[in-house]
């Protein structure tokens, strides 16, 4: 192999190797540790995927079914393992098929590589076939991204994709790669990018705002703290334990930010949001401090903006200065990473005791398991509940399984009912609300953390959209639990068309097919449920089982989920019917 001596950029002299440039994206990507690829061969990327063959030893590609299954499945990754996911596919409906999953992780902030091939460069433009403006198209839903059209900038490219992937608030890029690029040769060596002009992804923690915001604290008779992802995706769980430890304080959840802190914890009064829990929800509009931390006061979170928290001092710790201000203003922004900030944050609090307001909390949630939770965990009707079958997994895995959902009914009873023991246990679609992506998702968290049991928790209905990743699964020997709460409607929209629409259920009962037949076409074991007698015997062979599984269970057809804000409402007016 050709090498030469050069100097870098800082004037030091390294070896270059003389290779392809489909050969310079394979390394680039085990230089940024890449280890696990999601993705689909197809003409414009055939080059690369020659390379992935010789490098079976160092990067062990998946093959998924469907490019939106390589997306899902790399945020399933990325999500559970903190690292970088990557998804790899063709020019054409390869690259456009990737795109609901970038969305996807760029509203969810998941940190995610895409490479798409694209056809010769001298074709650009011209309607070649499967030629598309994927670089255009992708451009709202990406972080960053670029096209490549010759060889010598691809180390480069991927370096700084993986860097701005990353750092600061994460989300996904994209890199386009034509195939001359891919074809050409290039003297290769890597550089990590560490780096970016102009681009600041942790801004300063300013320190008046900190001593503001802990006189705040400090001076609070009901204080209430809202988490969400900023504290995973930062490692700030201990740091936020702590906060809130010290100064007495009561805290809720979004979605995405469940698991930072165990669910059994005695300030963790548990989630907001449309069919959160009634306490944080209810107590919002009487707090007199909101904090909020690495949280972006999502339209699901607020409800009615009007009514929200306007008797509260809110305190705001976020990464992102675009979410400072954008729907909740602030009294007190703190900017920078959720985890610096609250080290600096806990020596400024003072030891505080906040008995009767907590008891506030604890009241309302007895209202909340009289009226709802009682009869999801415990029913006396002859149907099974979903409720019923997360009750069943937490006792199988004593709250340490990593849940991996989809999107619905079941999304939210998941969220609502499962025990989190482990930090990076809640793996779902949040902003976007994307139906398909718990099965693809499960996939990637598995097998990015083997050594943790994975459940996928989905309807009947987002279940189907991405139902053949059943034969990533079986090829790739991937361990997941596959759980499908069936109710034979696409649920949500039902309790929609049911509270608000007079019970017209347009277009919303599904008729399926038989999926045990379909799990067990795929060689995977498969068991179904329809008795109450049988479920906790079946869902302890299921976590038993040392290979993947899937359970289908028959919950009530009609069941909703509650408690339940309407659309526009405000956080007070939460209904528990």
């Amino acid at each position: 192999m050709e090498t030469k001596t050069i100097k870098n950029k800082n004037n030091t002299a390294i070896t270059t190797e003389r290779i392809s440039g489909s050969e310079a994206i394979v390394r680039s990507l085990i230089e940024e540790g890449a280890d696990i690829i999601y993705g689909y061969p197809g003409g414009a990327i055939m080059p690369v995927y020659d390379e992935l063959y010789k490098y079976q030893d160092k990067i062990h590609h998946v093959l998924t079914r469907h490019e939106q299954g390589a997306t899902h499945s790399a945020q399933g990754y990325a999500r559970i393992s903190g690292k970088v996911g990557v998804a790899i596919a063709t020019s054409g409906p390869g690259a456009t098929n990737l795109i609901t999953g970038i969305a996807d992780a760029q509203i969810d902030s998941t940190p995610m590589v895409c490479i798409t091939g694209q056809v010769f460069s001298h074709l650009l433009g011209s309607d070649a076939f499967q030629e598309t403006d994927i670089v255009g198209i992708s451009t709202p839903v990406t972080k960053w991204n670029c096209q490549v059209t010759k060889a010598s900038d691809i180390p480069a490219a991927i370096a700084k994709a993986f860097y701005i992937a990353k750092s600061g608030r994460p989300g996904p890029v994209l890199i386009d790669i034509t195939k001359d690029a891919q074809m050409d040769e290039l003297d290769f060596f890597y550089e990590k990018c560490t780096k970016v002009r102009s681009y600041n992804p942790i801004p300063k923690t300013d320190a008046s705002s900190l001593k503001a915001a802990a006189e705040i604290i400090n001076n609070a008779k009901k204080p209430l703290i809202v988490w969400g992802q900023g504290v995973v995706l930062s490692e700030a769980e201990s740091q936020l334990k702590a906060v809130m430890e010290k100064a007495d304080i009561p805290a809720a959840w979004t979605i995405l930010g469940a698991s930072a802190i165990p669910t059994s914890h005695p300030l963790n009064v548990g989630m907001v949001g449309m069919h959160g829990n009634y306490a944080p929800n209810k107590l919002t509009n009487e707090c007199d401090v909101l904090i909020a931390i690495g949280m972006r006061f999502d339209d699901r979170v607020t409800g009615s903006l009007s009514t929200y928290a306007k008797q509260a001092k809110v305190i705001h710790f976020e990464i992102d200065p675009a979410e400072v201000d954008k729907n909740v203003k602030t009294d007190v922004a703190v900017l920078g990473d959720a985890k610096a900030s609250l080290d600096l944050l806990l020596p400024l609090l003072n030891e505080a005791k906040h008995t009767d307001w907590l008891q506030e909390f604890k009241d309302l949630y007895e209202v909340e398991y009289e009226k709802v939770i009682k009869n999801d965990l415990y029913p006396t009707k002859e149907g099974i509940t979903m409720g019923e079958v997360l009750k069943e997994i937490n006792i199988q895995s004593k709250g340490e399984a990593a849940i991996v959902s989809d999107v619905g009914q079941h999304q939210m009873i998941a969220c609502r009912y499962a025990d989190f023991n482990v930090t990076k246990s809640n793996i779902t679609s949040g902003g976007l609300g994307t139906m398909g992506f718990g099965l693809p998702a499960a996939i990637g968290a598995k097998m990015a953390a083997p050594e943790r049991e994975v459940v996928s928790i989905s309807g009947d209905g987002g279940y189907q959209m991405t139902i053949q990743e059943l034969g990533t699964i079986f090829q790739q020997k991937a361990a997941v639990k596959v759980v499908v709460l069936n109710n034979d409607f696409l649920g949500m929209v039902r309790q929609w068309q049911q509270l608000f629409f007079d019970k017209r259920y347009a277009s919303t009962e599904m008729v399926n097919p038989n999926f045990v037949a379909i799990a067990e076409g795929y060689y995977i074991k498969a068991k179904k449920v329809t008795k109450r007698e049988e479920l906790a015997d079946v869902v302890a062979e299921m976590m038993a089982s040392k290979e993947a599984y899937f359970l289908e269970v028959c919950v009530e057809k009609e069941d909703n989920v509650f408690p339940m804000i309407p659309t526009g409402a405000s956080v007070s007016d939460i209904r528990l019917e």
